[in-house]
């Protein structure tokens, strides 16, 4: 299986830091998103914590996992790696936020995708996203650990209106803010044309699914679909930082159509990477 990968972030038109981190992996098949929160410099260290320790903890693709949840049982070795990986990234900021007063709030979102042997492996917190393309449809595999998400699930809240809450941005769950933290998990099977997006609430409070999708279909090439989209949250206001990653699973027709762009017109195109595992 062989992926293309496009990222970029932006701090927005509102924002003087870009809190949000993100990491690339191409070549294990590993990609994180975190938009940190509590502030200068606090949220920019605890995204960062994040992203570095969740890419050190599955560095080894051979290690065992030092725990595995037992919930966890029913899911592959690999998904089971990577939620550990991030409850453990949870632990670090948690300590270093007690021991440090002026991090003392930080906290984090995470969003990461581990793809190997035809399945992506998603496990996420907060509300950073994650959607999957596939079949000419962009499905949602997260939802978003929010005051306003739990009202919607419990009925005391119109779906249509989670946006007007005045609490829509309020998380109950996030990492570094508690000794331990839950890990939602999804593993999604991928084929040829498929595409992973995974993003900082900064992109998805101001572009719509429907013109997510549309970007995909009308732009295919991962870092041209990435570009476009951070323009799009800017042109409506660019409130938050955006960070936007995106990962097609490249079939051979697409390996050959860039091959020939390159050599016929240049240009910055996302790159393919080797078969992952």
């Amino acid at each position: 299986m062989r992926l293309r990968v496009g990222a970029a972030t932006d701090t927005g038109r509102v924002r003087d830091l870009n809190e949000d981190a993100y990491a690339l992996r191409p070549e294990q098949g590993l990609f994180v998103v975190c938009d940190g929160m509590g502030g200068c410099p606090a949220g920019e260290v605890a995204s960062q914590i994040a992203v570095d320790t969740i890419i050190q903890q599955l560095h080894d693709n051979g290690r065992p996992a030092a725990r595995v949840a037992a919930a966890a049982e029913s899911y592959l070795a690999r998904t089971s790696r990577l939620a550990d990986a991030v409850r453990h990234s949870n632990q670090f900021i948690y300590t270093q936020a007690q021991s440090d007063p002026r991090q003392a709030d930080m906290g984090t979102t995470v969003v990461a995708a581990w793809i190997g042997q035809s399945i992506a492996s998603v496990a996420h917190v907060g509300d950073s996203r994650a959607y999957h393309w596939h079949g000419d449809r962009l499905e949602p595999l997260t939802q978003d650990h929010s005051l306003v998400e739990a009202q919607v699930r419990a009925g005391l809240l119109d779906p249509e209106r989670r946006e007007d809450s005045d609490q829509a941005h309020v998380l109950v769950r996030v990492l570094g803010r508690e000794a331990d933290v839950e890990v939602d998990v999804i593993e999604v099977p991928l084929q040829r044309g498929d595409y992973l997006l995974l993003c900082s609430d900064g992109l998805t409070r101001l572009v719509s699914e429907r013109a997510l999708a549309r970007a995909i279909v009308r732009l295919r090439d991962p870092q041209r679909i990435c570009d476009s989209l951070i323009a799009q949250a800017n042109r409506n206001g660019g409130a938050d930082n955006i960070t936007v990653v995106i990962v097609e699973v490249a079939g051979v027709w697409r390996q050959i159509a860039d091959r020939w762009s390159r050599l016929v017109a240049g240009g910055d195109r996302a790159k393919a990477h080797s078969p992952v595992r």
